[in-house]
């Protein structure tokens, strides 16, 4: 048997591809409103990579490749967004993702009210992708995770962030043993660490 033209190059079944860091073009699969573990409105912001992407479908051909009957959504492909910080005032992470996708998608406007959700599927929007460093399972996790939206314009020139460690991470490499399950950030982002149960996340 000769060896095939590309053998080398060829992914073989089962192998992953991580998400390359820097921008990539999103698209916005869904929406949704829910309440946090602490019964704060949240938003939940389930997306793929677009077809013009460099890495076009990447989601929800892990979606398709998942073989467990109770399958959601992939955790790296969702943003939990909380709408209003501390003060109740408009948190940043709302209005950044909002105006975002308003400057993606040429005469898009937000919608308030019942039609809220429904307005952002299928809409553009950008997103930049970096390292992050997070502890669970007992063990040091380098993960690969969306930092933050921008419009789609400054996806092209955008930087790839340095590395972040969640707050579990910090706790861990300062001694702490206390389990994290997650909390919002000052400005709203909420981090969900993937050893929490699917069943515990605000999943529509």
């Amino acid at each position: 048997m000769q060896k095939p033209t590309n053998y080398d190059e060829t992914q073989a079944g089962g192998e992953f591809t991580p998400v390359e860091l820097g921008g990539h073009r999103l698209v916005i699969k869904q929406v949704n409103e829910t309440k946090s573990k602490t019964g704060k409105d949240m938003v939940v912001v389930l997306f793929d990579f677009s077809d013009d992407d460099k890495q076009p479908g990447y989601f929800m051909e892990q979606f398709r490749n998942d073989i467990r009957p109770d399958k959601k959504w992939p955790n790296q492909a969702t943003q939990y967004i909380l709408p209003t910080d501390d003060d109740g005032k408009c948190s940043r992470s709302f209005k950044t993702f909002t105006t975002c996708v308003e400057h993606s998608n040429a005469g898009f406007e937000t919608q308030w009210g019942d039609k809220f959700c429904q307005c952002f599927k299928g809409k553009k929007i950008g997103g930049v992708f970096g390292e992050q460093m997070d502890y669970y399972n007992g063990e040091e996790k380098k993960k690969r995770v969306l930092r933050w939206f921008c419009s789609l314009d400054k996806v092209a020139d955008a930087a790839i962030p340095d590395m972040s460690e969640t707050k579990k991470y910090k706790e861990y490499k300062q001694g702490g043993g206390m389990p994290y399950f997650g909390s919002p950030s000052n400005d709203g982002w909420m981090n969900i660490p993937d050893d929490v149960d699917d069943d515990s996340l605000p999943f529509n």
